[in-house]
């Protein structure tokens, strides 16, 4: 059967549709009036390389990081990208506030999941009673233990720049508003927990992932960590802080 030649009058478009298990894209003539052959020609996609994501440096260092944490989907440790490998590095940057997330395996999905996965909860050596927020400078991360257990697992927090390190020590709330003024430094601190002068953990107004940038002392937060501890928090909960942030 011989193929009959048409002519269509379209402008520069782009249909796509799915089929199957695949993405079938087909790409229409530059200009209106150009002669097409039917069938149209069409490149079919298949859903697990529409999903994948380029390989980072990082690759197999955040493979097994992600692993050891758990809950972000299935990961195989061997240094390539797949699909499982690219959706669960897009959850991890979505829960981190990772910026882009776009399942690349770069320099600061690397830092939080290595810091979150090496972050010891035992040695903020809670009490075996009650609530303890625990601060570990050191790994940059924020958890909560309850009656000796850990009830919040680690999250990542930003702390005091060099000159206005974050005291370490055992510490109560005495202080807490929805949305607190800083008179010193002018910009609002959503979730306000003040738990030594004026220190206290708190939703970050900036990226809290830049690593040049810290904070005058307090425990910055991602807005969804922050409203969760403040949750938790109570005037009187206790907050303990150890460790020693890098460079300060």
């Amino acid at each position: 059967m011989g193929v009959q030649r048409t002519s269509v009058r379209i402008g520069a478009m782009l249909a796509a549709a799915t089929v199957g298990a695949g993405l079938l894209v087909a790409l229409a003539p530059a200009a209106a009036g150009a002669a097409v052959r039917a069938p149209a020609a069409a490149v079919v996609v298949t859903r697990a390389a529409a999903a994948s994501c380029q390989t980072g440096k990082y690759q197999k260092e955040v493979e097994g990081y992600l692993k050891k944490l758990g809950g972000f989907g299935p990961v195989t440790v061997n240094g390539r990208q797949s699909a499982a490998d690219c959706k669960a590095i897009k959850k991890f940057q979505s829960r981190y506030g990772i910026k882009p997330v776009a399942g690349l395996a770069g320099p600061t999905t690397y830092s939080v999941s290595r810091r979150l996965a090496n972050t010891k909860t035992s040695k903020c050596k809670a009490k075996k009673s009650g609530t303890t927020i625990c601060v570990d400078l050191t790994q940059q991360t924020v958890y909560v233990m309850k009656n000796g257990k850990v009830s919040v697992k680690p999250t990542v927090t930003r702390t005091g720049m060099k000159g206005h390190r974050t005291p370490t020590g055992t510490y109560k709330i005495n202080k807490r508003t929805t949305k607190e003024w800083s008179n010193p430094y002018h910009v609002w601190m959503p979730y306000w927990q003040r738990f030594v002068g004026g220190v206290g953990l708190h939703q970050t107004t900036t990226y809290l992932h830049d690593g040049w940038r810290g904070s005058h002392g307090c425990v910055n937060l991602l807005g969804s960590d922050a409203k969760k501890l403040y949750g938790i928090g109570k005037i009187g909960t206790t907050v303990k802080v150890y460790g020693r942030r890098p460079g300060t």
